[in-house]
């Protein structure tokens, strides 16, 4: 399985469990928050699919949830979905 932070895009090396303190080793961002969850969802009320799991007002900073679980490749989506964007942005301002 792959894991990537979701500040900086970076592939990392750790395993499925992710302690509360640990912190990605290139940009030094917390890895134990809620951006980096499988459950994140912008979408959803309270930006968490999980119902049980109690409300987290800073989602890029590390909590207690204990339901948190490293989603996978999510750093590739990101990067792909910025680069679609970026793609059909310069497709409209060609000359």
């Amino acid at each position: 399985m792959a894991f990537y932070c979701h500040h900086c895009g970076k592939e990392l090396s750790i395993g499925e469990l992710v302690g509360r303190s640990e912190s990605c080793p290139h940009c030094d961002s917390d890895l134990h928050c809620c951006l980096n969850c499988v459950f994140y969802d912008p979408k959803t009320y309270n930006e968490c699919r999980e119902s049980n799991a109690e409300r987290v007002l800073e989602k890029g900073r590390s909590n207690f949830c204990d339901y948190f679980s490293f989603a996978e490749n999510k750093g590739l989506a990101k990067e792909s979905a910025e680069n679609d964007a970026r793609k059909k942005l310069e497709s409209l301002f060609k000359k």
